[in-house]
């Protein structure tokens, strides 16, 4: 196994090459999560592991619960299946909160505050309904607890870390939030143990070939939890060293061979393919070097595997403008796979999609 072999076997393990999934709920569960504080980027990300969907039949999955968002795993939010939800969020919510200790003590944020404010909550959220951020801060505050700002934000994190609430439907462009109990089913939770295992296995599946320390960083879970989820995971993994670095994958996985080139993907930012790691060594283009941070937080073009530069969109009533951002100037076999991409793109938004000159 060489650097080549990382970048073919994360791509097709990723599904974004090979076969993709059937549903866009089958990528998320496959993913494990998929991050998602930018939304239409998220939907965009599983629109390209899967064939034929539009963004407006994931938003009518996401209205009827059936991909979920919250924050679990990092600090951040992520969109994940109702089956996967409760399970991921009771081992991965303690290091959040962990994290979130010095926030919460500078805004005076403290057991019995979250206490009352879970209780007001669940209080007015109760049968079904919805309420938006907006909504949620006058529940709070006609329970007598201070609510706007960072505060606010860091209440509705808490809340969700203690699986009191999640996403509900849209609300025209606004998100709504609604109780975990009425749109996730309660099923029996596995030991600790056995979630660590479970997590590792199928991160290594669906994003190996891939290090502890990626691991790691994705899970949110110290280094050491990450070598303990491995270990215990061992009897279905395999791991190859290459260039000193031991990487980790599902045992059994074919060795997948050379890649229809060129291959162009317009990954969004946060896009699992990069975001998911700690090491992008296997995936930049030594071309980003020096500027692979600014690569990073941009949408991502992807040519063969490897990140090349980036992508900006502007959304307009009617059409949308995609801006490129790279260091050399594209071929013309390259031009033409990037020109079918973006057909791509402009079918799942179902608007035209321009390339600005």
């Amino acid at each position: 196994m060489d650097s080549l072999d990382i970048t073919r076997q994360r791509l097709h393990n990723q599904r974004l090459v090979g076969r993709p999934c059937e549903r866009p709920e089958t990528v998320v569960q496959w993913l494990c999560a998929a991050q998602a504080q930018d939304y239409a980027g998220a939907k965009w990300a599983i629109a390209q592991r899967t064939t034929d969907v539009t963004d407006a039949e994931l938003d009518r999955l996401f209205n009827e619960g059936k991909l979920l968002r919250t924050h679990v795993l990092r600090p951040t939010w992520h969109l994940v299946t109702p089956e996967d939800i409760r399970w991921m969020l009771g081992l991965t919510a303690p290091r959040v909160n962990a994290a979130n200790a010095y926030q919460y003590r500078q805004l005076e944020l403290d057991d019995a505050v979250f206490t009352r404010s879970n209780r007001a909550l669940v209080k007015a959220l109760q049968g079904g309904a919805q309420l938006t951020r907006t909504e949620i801060a006058r529940v709070y505050e006609k329970a007598g607890i201070r609510a706007s700002g960072l505060r606010l934000a860091y209440l509705l994190m808490r809340a969700e870390l203690d699986a009191i609430v999640c996403s509900g439907p849209l609300r025209g462009k606004q998100f709504t939030y609604a109780l975990l109990d009425e749109r996730a089913p309660r099923a029996k939770a596995p030991g600790r143990d056995e979630a660590l295992a479970e997590l590792a296995r199928r991160y290594l599946a669906s994003h190996g070939p891939a290090l502890v320390k990626d691991f790691a960083w994705w899970s949110g879970l110290t280094l050491k939890e990450a070598r303990v989820g491995i270990e215990m995971a061992k009897a279905h993994l395999q791991h190859e060293t290459v260039d000193g670095k031991v990487y980790w994958f599902a045992a059994g996985q074919a060795a997948y061979g050379e890649l229809e080139t060129p291959l162009v993907h317009l990954l969004p930012n946060y896009d699992e393919y990069v975001i998911a790691y700690k090491d992008h060594s296997a995936t930049l283009d030594p071309a980003l070097t020096g500027r692979a941070g600014d690569a990073l937080m941009a949408h991502l073009a992807v040519l063969d595997g490897r990140v090349v530069g980036g992508w900006r969109r502007a959304i307009q009533r009617k059409v949308v403008t995609v801006t490129m951002n790279l260091p050399l100037r594209p071929k013309k076999r390259e031009k033409a796979a990037l020109q079918s991409t973006i057909e791509r793109y402009s079918r799942f938004l179902g608007v035209p999609v321009t390339i600005s000159s």
